[in-house]
C-alpha cells in the first residue's frame, strides 16, 4: 500500500497580476501529502493553464531566487507565504507541506482569469507524475 510513489493534494490560493501587455504571472500556493512509506524527490514542476476550451498552456515556472525578485517588483501579489517547490526537493514518507509554485504565460491577465483550471504537474525522479488540480466554485 505504501508502495506507491506520489503526493495528493489541493490548491489552496491563485493570485495573478498582469506583467506586461502580453504577460501575466501566477502564484500557486498549494497544500500536499506524500502518502508513501518512500521519499519523493521532486525531478521537475510544470504549471499548465486549461482554458473554458479545453485547451492546456504551460507557462514558464519560476526560480525561487527569482520568485522574491518578483514579489518585491510587483507588491500587488502579496508577500511569499510558503517555500517555493524546486527540484531535488525531498518529501520524507507521510510527510505534508505548504509550498507555492510561481510561474510566467505568455498570454494576458484575462486569459488567466478566464480560465477553467490551474494544474500543477510533478515529476519524481524515478517518474512517477503527480498532479494537482484547482476546484473553482461556480
Amino acid at each position: 500500500r505504501g508502495a506507491h510513489i506520489e503526493i495528493r493534494g489541493e490548491i489552496l490560493k491563485v493570485r495573478t497580476h498582469s506583467a506586461e501587455e502580453q504577460s501575466s504571472i501566477v502564484i500557486l500556493d498549494f497544500r500536499f501529502v506524500n502518502p508513501a512509506d518512500y521519499p519523493f524527490v521532486v525531478r521537475k514542476v510544470d504549471v499548465i493553464l486549461v482554458g473554458k476550451d479545453g485547451k492546456t498552456t504551460s507557462g514558464a515556472v519560476i526560480a525561487d531566487s527569482d520568485a522574491a525578485r518578483y514579489l518585491t517588483y510587483y507588491p500587488v501579489l502579496g508577500q511569499k507565504y510558503n517555500d517555493s517547490l524546486v527540484i531535488r526537493k525531498k518529501v520524507l514518507p507521510k510527510q505534508s507541506l505548504d509550498q507555492m509554485v510561481m510561474a510566467r504565460f505568455e498570454a494576458p491577465e484575462s486569459t488567466l482569469k478566464a480560465r477553467d483550471r490551474f494544474r500543477i504537474r510533478v515529476e519524481e525522479v524515478d517518474g512517477a507524475v503527480s498532479e494537482l488540480e484547482e476546484k473553482l466554485v461556480p
